[in-house]
């Protein structure tokens, strides 16, 4: 295929900087559900780590997910507040997208980004605040650039060509503080012609016209999934393509919630509320999301069927009405005024700090014994993997990110097809053998299991000992 051609005003505005502060898909990942999905492809990573993917079958439907449907520009206005300042297709339905793209409390940061989910659709927007010598600006101008996607998985990619641009446009000579010089006839014609400097948005548009795609009207984003061309019907569809994570994303996601980590996997596994608080700024907290999403990942197909986690990613008052119609999903907020409303949310966490609503959720807060087993020898992974590529040079040795990634696959694949082992079986008996084999406490994770059974209708009976009732 072809490589396609980009628009000039594109060139060397993508970096080749491997370190992007977002979501990437590692080459072993899309193999491995390449290879499930009957895409006989190759797969090769460029130097700015996208995935080259040649196939003879199915490239398109892998493609079809990354198309961008709207590129647009928010700005603040001491008088009218948070707007859509320019917008492409002029048309797009970004209502209450202004803001997303600039969240509460943004004002008080230099810079940050946000991920976000707008109807069916996926966001990425760069802020940033820049001092300026202005009465009418009030000291400050503040603007954001953002992107809607049909998914969230390569949106990481153009995050540098978001930073830039919103620098670009907050230094461009058509500014507010200008306008204070309309006063003077003598430089109003030159003041008008800076105000309407042809190619101001022009990077934006050539961006948006070779990234656009468009959907069949009768296609919704959520029904999106690959198709296995040799699928049999009980397989027929599979999930959106799963995303790695950041560099040091997942390992700092460990170290801040410790042994809690598998108290939030639990939460994840039984399909609950998840909303994490935290002041500004939001895009490190965006990354708490993706990490509690990962905590799910498994490859066992039978537990599928639109069980995997939702990430909603930043939210704010005006989704509460969406919020109130969820069953499950995780996402973030800068907003406190949630912690009140109890009734939208299973699970809260604030920074490092997990409360839950009712009493069977609150039972599962304090780390078992199997927990504190797991932080221990993922940790000690962890080290040993630091080890091999540190001080021994180790070359062909998975990534930190992978580490972990794999590390929750692995444990919920184990879980999962031992409790489709048991229900298979002619006495569907569970025991304590069982449930250390699958990572778990027999006693202390009792609780857990239960609530899991129930959740994914597996018929199993529990032989586990309650403590309250010793045989």
């Amino acid at each position: 295929m072809a490589e396609e051609e980009k628009s000039p005003l594109l060139e060397g505005l993508e970096s080749t900087d491997v370190n992007y502060r977002g979501p990437r898909e590692t080459v072993r990942d899309l193999y491995r559900r390449g290879n499930r999905l009957g895409i006989n492809g190759q797969f090769s990573v460029d130097s700015d780590r996208s995935i080259n993917i040649s196939s003879s079958n199915s490239v398109q439907n892998l493609a079809e997910v990354d198309h961008i449907v709207a590129i647009f520009v928010v700005a603040f206005d001491t008088r009218s507040g948070n707007l859509i300042e320019w917008c492409m297709p002029e048309d797009a339905d970004l209502e209450g997208i202004e803001f997303k793209a600039m969240t509460s409390g943004s004002h008080t940061l230099h810079k940050d980004f946000v991920y976000f989910k707008k109807d069916s659709f996926f966001g990425l927007a760069c802020f940033e605040n820049m001092k300026v010598e202005s009465e009418i600006e009030r000291g400050a101008r503040m603007k954001s650039v953002g992107i809607l996607s049909t998914s969230y998985t390569l949106l990481y990619r153009h995050m540098q060509f978001l930073e830039t641009q919103v620098r670009h446009l907050l230094c461009n000579p058509a500014t507010y503080n200008q306008l204070q010089s309309f006063y003077d006839m003598r430089n109003i014609k030159n003041i008008i012609h800076q105000l309407e400097v042809p190619g101001k948005y022009s990077q934006l548009k050539a961006f948006y016209e070779d990234k656009k795609g468009m959907l069949p009207s009768s296609i919704s984003i959520d029904s999106i999934r690959f198709a296995s061309p040799a699928s049999t019907p009980s397989s027929e569809v599979l999930p959106e393509l799963k995303i790695t994570h950041p560099a040091g994303c997942f390992s700092q996601f460990m170290k801040f919630f410790g042994e809690n980590v598998f108290t939030l996997w639990k939460y994840v596994l039984l399909q609950k509320r998840i909303l994490f608080f935290s002041p500004p700024p939001i895009g490190v907290v965006c990354y708490r999301v993706y990490c509690g999403c990962s905590l799910g990942n498994h490859s066992m197909p039978e537990m599928m069927s639109g069980r995997e986690p939702k990430p909603f990613f930043y939210v704010n008052v005006a989704d509460i009405e969406t919020l109130e119609s969820e069953v499950s999903y995780i996402a973030c907020t800068t907003e406190k005024i949630f912690e009140s409303k109890t009734h939208l949310y299973d699970v809260y966490v604030d920074n490092q700090n997990l409360t839950a609503n009712t009493p069977a959720l609150k039972e599962l807060l304090k780390p078992s014994d199997a927990d504190r087993d797991k932080s221990a020898k993922l940790n000690n992974q962890r080290s040993a993997h630091l080890f091999s590529m540190e001080e021994l040079g180790e070359e062909n040795v998975m990534d930190e990110e992978e580490l972990f990634t794999s590390y929750f696959t692995e444990l919920n694949n184990r879980l999962f097809q031992t409790l489709l082992d048991v229900a298979g079986s002619q006495d569907r008996q569970l025991t304590s053998d069982h449930m250390r084999n699958m990572g778990l406490d027999p006693i202390g994770d009792r609780p857990f299991l239960m609530e899991l059974v129930e959740t994914y209708g597996i018929d199993v009976m529990l032989m586990v000992d309650n403590p309250c009732c010793p045989r």
